[in-house]
C-alpha cells in the first residue's frame, strides 16, 4: 500500500490523477497538498472529500517545516509532484514565481523526501533506502524546445527551454536528475505533451475555445494558428503516471504522448464545427513572445519497455471533451472568477488584430 503525496492536487492533471487512483487503485492512501491558488479548485474532488483514504493539506510546497511535517505524519512513501506554475503567458508576466515555486519547490520536496526515506540521513555518503519509495517529477515537453517540421522529441533529446516556464521545468528535472546521481534517491521523471480533458482551467486553448464558442464570444488564436501540438488525453496521462511510478526504472526519464500531432487552429474549427458555431468568431491576435512552433513527442520507451499506450483517439477524447464542458456549464462559470477574468483582458483584449 502506498501513502502517496500527491502535490498540485487540486489543478488538473493532478485533480484527474486523484479521481484516476480512487477508481483504479483505491487501496492507496493519498494525501493532496495545494496551495489553491487562481488554477487550483477542490470543487474539482467534492465527491471523494470524504473518502476514508483521502486527505487534503492546504500548503505551499516551498515551506519546507510543513512537508518535513506531511512525511511524517502520513509516513509518505510515494511522491508524484504535479504542483507547478504551469502557464506560459503568466511566466511572461511574472517569471519570478515561476522559479521559486517549480524549482525551489520541487527541491524543498527532494530534500523531504530523501531525510525520510534514507536509511542513515545523517550520513551524507549514505545511498540506502527504504524498499517501494519513489519520487516521479512530473515534467514536460517544452523542455525540449521547440522542432522543425520533421523529428519527435526522445527521452535524449537535449534540453532547450524558450520560456520561462519551460526553463524552470528544465531546472527541476535537473535538480531531480542530480538527486538521483548524487544520493541515490529513487526518482523518474516524465514528460508529457500537451493534456486536455474534464476539469481543466480556462486559460488553456481547448476549455477557453469551448467556453468562448458556446458564449458566442471572438476565439483569440495566436499568430496564424499553425502551432502544432500532440495531445494527450488527460486520462491516458494519469494511466502512464501510475505505470512509471509502478513499474519505471528508478533514475530513468520517460516520454510520454498521445500520437495526436494537431494545428491550434485545427483544434479550434474543430470545436467551432461541433457546436455549430461560426469561424467568423476566430480573432487572431499577436503572437506570444518565444512561442514554440511544434512540439512532438516519441513515446517508444514507455510503450516498448512499460508496456503502456495511450487509449484514447483524438477524435473520441475532443468529442467527450466537448460534451463535458456543455453538460458542467456551471463548473465552468464557477472558476470564471474576477481575477482570471482580468488576466483574460491583460493576454488578449490588447493584442486584437483588425
Amino acid at each position: 500500500m502506498m501513502h502517496l503525496l500527491v502535490t498540485g492536487g487540486a489543478g488538473f492533471i493532478g485533480g484527474n490523477f486523484i479521481r484516476w487512483m480512487k477508481k483504479n487503485a483505491p487501496e492507496h492512501l493519498i494525501v493532496n497538498v495545494d496551495a489553491l491558488t487562481y488554477a487550483g479548485n477542490l470543487e474539482s474532488l467534492s465527491d471523494i472529500s470524504e473518502d476514508e483514504g483521502y486527505r487534503f493539506v492546504r500548503a505551499d510546497i516551498r515551506d519546507r517545516t510543513k512537508m518535513e511535517e506531511i512525511f511524517k505524519t502520513f509516513d509518505i512513501t510515494h511522491v508524484v509532484n504535479f504542483a507547478a506554475e504551469s502557464h506560459v503567458d503568466r511566466s511572461i508576466v511574472d517569471p519570478e514565481v515561476f522559479l521559486t515555486t517549480n524549482i525551489i519547490g520541487t527541491q524543498v520536496l527532494l530534500d523531504a523526501a530523501k531525510k525520510h526515506w534514507n536509511l542513515a540521513p545523517d550520513d551524507k555518503y549514505s545511498r540506502d533506502y527504504r524498499e517501494n519509495v519513489k519520487f516521479l517529477q512530473v515534467s514536460t515537453d517544452e523542455v525540449y524546445g521547440a522542432l522543425g517540421k520533421e523529428g519527435m522529441f526522445s527521452e535524449t533529446t537535449p534540453l532547450s527551454p524558450n520560456s520561462p516556464y519551460s526553463a524552470a521545468k528544465a531546472s527541476a528535472d535537473l535538480i531531480c536528475r542530480a538527486y538521483s546521481e548524487t544520493f541515490g534517491l529513487p526518482v523518474n521523471i516524465t514528460r508529457c505533451s500537451n493534456n486536455y480533458g474534464p476539469f481543466q482551467f480556462p486559460e488553456k486553448l481547448i476549455p477557453l475555445m469551448i467556453h468562448n464558442c458556446i458564449k458566442g464570444k471572438s476565439l483569440p488564436v495566436y499568430g496564424d494558428g499553425m502551432q502544432i501540438r500532440d495531445w494527450l488525453h488527460v486520462s491516458d496521462h494519469c494511466s502512464a503516471i501510475y505505470t512509471v511510478l509502478t513499474r519505471g526504472t528508478s533514475g530513468e526519464v520517460y516520454n510520454i504522448g498521445g500520437n495526436n500531432e494537431r494545428a491550434n487552429i485545427d483544434i479550434v474549427k474543430l470545436i467551432i464545427k461541433t457546436l455549430g458555431a461560426k469561424e467568423e468568431l476566430i480573432t487572431y491576435v499577436k503572437d506570444r513572445p518565444g512561442h514554440d512552433r511544434r512540439y512532438a513527442i516519441d513515446n517508444t520507451k514507455i510503450t516498448t519497455q512499460l508496456g503502456w499506450s495511450p487509449s484514447y483517439t483524438f477524435e473520441n477524447g475532443m468529442a467527450e471533451t466537448i460534451a463535458w464542458y456543455q453538460n458542467n456549464a456551471s463548473w465552468m462559470e464557477h472558476v470564471l472568477s474576477g481575477e482570471y477574468a482580468d488576466y483574460y483582458e491583460r493576454m488578449y483584449a490588447p493584442s486584437f488584430e483588425s
